[in-house]
């Protein structure tokens, strides 16, 4: 069903015209001397971006990605929705390389996005990088997108816990960004909804400094959703807001049990925009209408109508910067710094980063694995995945002696899905395990060998001890019997009983493949061997 705003979706025994009530808001944070988040609040769309890239760059990718795809909140969706957020996602992404092309200096400029696009009775969702979708239903808040970074790929394969994640030094490490790549995967789903759900997207500044049980405190307690914003960046702020904070607070609600209905009259018509669009993004008006809803949004900021302020709300709350449309005054902006103290700040960062990157190679060096290198046993130190082309692992120490052939199947497997240590002493105790066995199973071959050995040599030696006699009472009994002489093998019949029978049960030495000096060697080490 195509509707320009929303549309009926029967539930239950009635039938419920469903729309979005929005709010959305920014702030810079406590240590960002600048905000490279942008957000915007439509209708139809909702999106975050968290820009990254150094100087200008992280904005202009925020930036330059939700003014992309504020089209999709004027079109009509239909059933292509996720055709549309995939293809305009792509094409944020193809416009970001085509600027990076054209101004080296942004090269490395990147930026999240996390959008809804709402169709009157479901939401198409896309998600690249770290900035989160949240769903709260029934008094319970569910995380709808999975975070695309180095760290979250630790925790699914099971080499971290979801507590360790949250205090790894490379938490912030994305592996997907929009302008990373010539192409980059989106993760593409569509949403059903309910008159209730609670909508929550914001960037890491927000879920990275407050808690899941806080955010669901926060937003379960529903209040509209303009205090509800405003209430949790507070909170990040109170967490120390190492961060920018963007977040869009969006409820579904039924608005189809009259005209006169109060909660249909709070509903939010106009777009907002927040962040570093809403200040790159300057009004673009034909006549007395702006031409595009960022435009629209954007000349409702700067007219700054009075408006009654929200619960809880005053003049000066000790907090800093602006949030969003929705307020009656903008929060007291932080004072221009002069060139030379801007210059600072930037060597600081750059510094900063610098040593966070340091500080994660160093993690990196601390890690250790078993695998494999060709054909044999190695310790490596490092990670094993790889980060694009760069390999995060080297070999630290090589068992060439430890041939995988010597290895049992399930030993093998292991070792080509790599062994998880704890740290040097202990990949070293592994291995050492690993050759004790080896040594044992060569031992036992060698063994089996000597025996088999001993055992073609043994029936020589008895026959030229024993077999004499025998024959020569049998050629006298013959003779007394015959008078003839006697034919010794006529009277040892081959019952199975005989030295040649017991013989041929006995594997031959021949039969048995022989060990290299190398592997003498190492079966010497066996404890059992000298027993």
């Amino acid at each position: 069903m195509r509707n320009s705003r929303s549309s009926p979706e029967p539930m239950g025994e009635a039938s419920m015209t469903l729309a979005l009530r929005f709010a959305a808001g920014s702030h810079t944070g406590l240590i960002r001397d600048h905000n490279e988040d942008s957000g915007y609040a439509g209708p139809r769309l909702l999106a975050v971006a968290d820009g990254m890239g150094g100087q200008a760059a992280g904005e202009v990718a925020s930036s330059e990605v939700i003014s992309t795809l504020v089209r999709l909140d004027e079109d009509i969706p239909g059933s292509d929705v996720l055709t549309s957020l995939g293809s305009s996602a792509q094409h944020a992404n193809a416009r970001l390389r085509a600027m990076v092309e054209e101004d080296p200096q942004l090269d490395g400029m990147g930026t999240t996005l996390t959008a809804l696009l709402w169709t009157g009775q479901r939401l198409g969702l896309v998600h690249i990088g770290d900035s989160r979708a949240y769903l709260l239903r029934d008094g319970m808040l569910t995380q709808i997108t999975q975070d695309h970074t180095w760290v979250q790929r630790l925790v699914d394969e099971g080499r971290i816990t979801e507590e360790e994640a949250t205090t790894h030094p490379q938490r912030s490490l994305l592996m997907r960004a929009l302008g990373s790549a010539d192409h980059v995967e989106a993760d593409l789903s569509i949403r059903e909804v309910r008159a209730g759900d609670r909508y929550l997207i914001c960037s890491d500044g927000l879920s990275g400094v407050v808690s899941h049980e806080t955010l669901e405190h926060t937003l379960g307690a529903f209040q509209p959703p303009q205090d509800t914003v405003r209430d949790l960046i507070e909170l990040a702020l109170r967490g120390g807001g190492p961060d920018n904070i963007t977040c869009i607070v969006a409820d579904v609600v039924d608005t189809g049990y009259g005209e006169g209905d109060t909660l249909a009259t709070q509903l939010h018509d106009n777009p907002q925009i927040v962040g570093a669009v809403a200040e790159v993004q300057g009004p673009q008006t034909t006549g007395q209408h702006p031409l595009t809803p960022a435009a629209r949004a954007a000349e409702l900021r700067a007219q700054h109508q009075p408006a009654a302020p929200p619960s809880g709300g005053g003049e000066d709350d000790g907090v800093l910067g602006t949030f969003g449309a929705y307020h009656d005054e903008p929060y007291p902006q932080r004072p221009r710094r002069r060139w030379l103290g801007r210059s600072l700040l930037i060597l600081v960062a750059l510094a900063l980063l610098g040593a966070g990157g340091f500080a994660g190679y160093r993690w990196t060096q601390s890690q250790y694995y078993i695998g494999v290198e060709d054909d044999h046993v190695a310790i490596y130190r490092g990670l094993s995945q790889d980060l694009g082309p760069l390999s995060l692992r080297e070999v630290h120490l090589r068992y060439p002696e430890l041939k995988l052939e010597l290895l049992k199947d399930f030993k093998k497997t292991e070792l080509e899905k790599t062994i998880s240590v704890g740290g040097l002493p202990e990949a070293e105790k592994k291995v050492s395990e690993l050759r004790a066995e080896v040594a044992c199973d060569l031992a036992d071959r060698l063994r089996e060998r000597q025996d088999a050995e001993q055992g073609e040599q043994a029936p020589a030696e008895d026959l030229q001890s024993e077999n004499p006699p025998q024959n020569e009472q049998n050629e006298q009994n013959e003779q007394n019997e015959t008078g003839q002489p006697g034919d010794p093998a006529a009277e040892q019949p081959d019952d199975g009983s005989g030295t040649s029978g017991a013989n041929s049960e006995e594997p031959a030495a021949r039969d048995l493949p022989a060990l290299t000096e190398e592997q003498e060697e190492l079966a010497a080490e066996c404890p059992t061997a000298a027993q």
